[in-house]
């Protein structure tokens, strides 16, 4: 990764198998569980693909750049136009580091600072219910609760 910038950073110790961990972003059949709510396939390597949070009536276009298994994902979010990636270390067998990074960001001002708050806290709570739903088979339904209305 080459950040000349801001950048946003979100990390958590999974205690998985790397492979368990990188599938779960792969397989959107997986990933649903603990992000969004559709997608139009899995990840691969030149390959767009649309995800959807149908709660909010929302979806997103990500462009696949590079995928190594069980290590890296990386790809370009159509909501900012900027890259991002998904990294996988296996500290053990069964633990995997989970670091996700957004960088390139083309905005200034309040308006960044929007992005990274918006970005981070997204990051995170991803982070959070891929931990609950792969260590416990728990799915917390944190980003449907993460803007319920009132």
């Amino acid at each position: 990764m080459k950040t000349n910038g801001p950048f946003v950073e979100a990390q958590m110790l999974i205690r998985k198998p790397a492979a368990s961990v990188f599938q779960a972003f792969i397989d959107p059949e997986i990933t649903k569980n603990f992000w969004f709510t559709k997608s139009s396939g899995q990840l691969e390597t030149g390959k767009s693909v649309t995800w959807e949070w149908e709660m909010y009536k929302v979806s997103s276009t990500v462009l696949v750049k590079e995928i190594i298994t069980n290590e890296k994902i990386a790809l370009e979010w159509d909501q900012y136009s900027t890259p991002v990636e998904f990294l996988f270390e296996a500290t053990s067998p069964e633990t995997t580091y989970v670091t996700i990074k957004q960088y390139g960001f083309r905005t200034s001002g309040d308006e960044l600072l929007a992005e990274i708050n918006g970005a981070s806290g997204g990051f995170t709570t991803v982070l959070d219910g891929l931990k609950a739903y792969l260590e416990h088979g728990i799915n917390l339904n944190l980003i449907a609760d993460k803007f319920a209305k009132k």
